[in-house]
């Protein structure tokens, strides 16, 4: 482990024994939306930097994702929206959001997004025909909707179906018995352990 403060640049990733490729995880799908303009920001954030790396942590957790759908949901994939996301990315997004009052969704880039250590997924999960399991909103969606913490008083309200809070819970039951945690705010994303403790002791990488 490395102390506190260390940090490794997204050009030296490929060569550190730290990091996984996402292609070597058997049995996944890969869109990540920032590499692309599918993203609230509209354009690529990550060329020419390939942003398909976990830390090796996290890429063995997914692995047992992977197993668990394999067993419980058989025919659906793991579709990895977002993984290692370098930190000079998280301040496009934050400085994208400055202003609008959505900055509630992102890390402030000053004290470090876990997406920066390789150690969260942002995660969706394929039907057996490859089409996205409804979730009720989108990625990214930045609005109450997508807050697993108010999905109960959604399903009396009628503004989610039981079948969309069925395919949140089926992907948050994958993700948690791996060892991820979820937050309030988003059901797409997941830490891979506590988040202080990989402040603490993982590298962020620039």
């Amino acid at each position: 482990m490395e102390t506190t403060g260390a940090t490794v640049a997204s050009e030296e990733i490929a060569r550190s024994p730290e990091f996984r490729h996402l292609s070597s995880i058997a049995g996944i799908r890969v869109d990540l939306r920032y590499a692309g303009a599918n993203n609230f920001v509209g354009r690529d954030l990550y060329s020419p930097f390939d942003c398909a790396w976990l830390h090796r942590d996290a890429a063995a957790a997914l692995e047992k994702v992977v197993a668990y759908l394999a067993a419980r949901a058989p025919g659906h994939t793991a579709l990895v929206l977002d993984a290692l996301r370098p930190q000079r990315v998280q301040q496009q997004l934050w400085d994208a959001l400055a202003g609008t009052g959505l900055q509630m969704y992102l890390a402030d880039p000053a004290r470090g997004s876990i997406h920066s250590y390789g150690m969260a997924l942002d995660i969706t999960i394929l039907d057996p025909e490859g089409r996205e399991l409804d979730m009720g909103t989108g990625f990214d969606d930045m609005t109450d909707l997508s807050h697993p913490a108010l999905e109960e008083g959604f399903l009396v309200a009628g503004r989610l179906t039981e079948q969309q809070v069925a395919n949140r819970q089926l992907l948050r039951d994958a993700m948690f018995q791996a060892g991820f945690v979820g937050i309030r705010t988003e059901w797409w994303h997941f830490d891979c352990g506590d988040r202080d403790v990989v402040r603490a002791t993982f590298r962020r990488v620039l």
